[in-house]
């Protein structure tokens, strides 16, 4: 079996925030709207093909992320996908939309629009996390990070 390794895209693309569960918890470098990714530590590609208690844990994630972003932004629409396109990992974007957001009612990927984060907000944002989830979120260390 291959040890997991996060894709250099993902990587170069985001703040890795920490871990949930099975999951990195990512958050994208964009400050136009709150976007998260899970990233399942595991090297299938496709949910359908990750073991039942790994889907199921990705869904427990997944909930968990979405209900945080609803208490703490304020949104109108979750965007929920795992889509993969251009980065074949399997990831699942959860975005907090807003009808007055940058590009609603479009979509978030490939817009060329960017607000990078400063890292104080990285750094509430992921306090809050560990505030909100503090036996199911588990910080990382910010050096090294984008």
């Amino acid at each position: 079996m291959n040890q997991f390794s996060l894709d250099p895209q993902l990587a170069a693309d985001c703040h890795i925030l920490g871990e949930m569960g099975c999951c990195l918890l990512l958050l994208m470098n964009n400050s136009l709207a709150p976007w998260f990714i899970l990233v399942p530590q595991r090297n299938e590609t496709e949910i359908c093909d990750l073991p039942r208690e790994d889907q199921l844990a990705v869904l427990d994630c997944i909930n968990l992320l979405s209900r945080f972003l609803k208490s703490h932004f304020k949104v109108d629409k979750l965007n929920v996908a795992a889509i993969g396109n251009v980065v074949s990992q399997l990831h699942i974007h959860i975005v907090a939309r807003r009808r007055d957001d940058f590009c609603w009612p479009g979509v978030v990927w490939g817009r060329k629009e960017r607000q990078p984060y400063d890292e104080e907000t990285v750094e509430q944002l992921t306090s809050a996390l560990a505030a909100a989830m503090p036996s199911r979120f588990s910080p990382r260390s910010r050096h090294g990070n984008p």
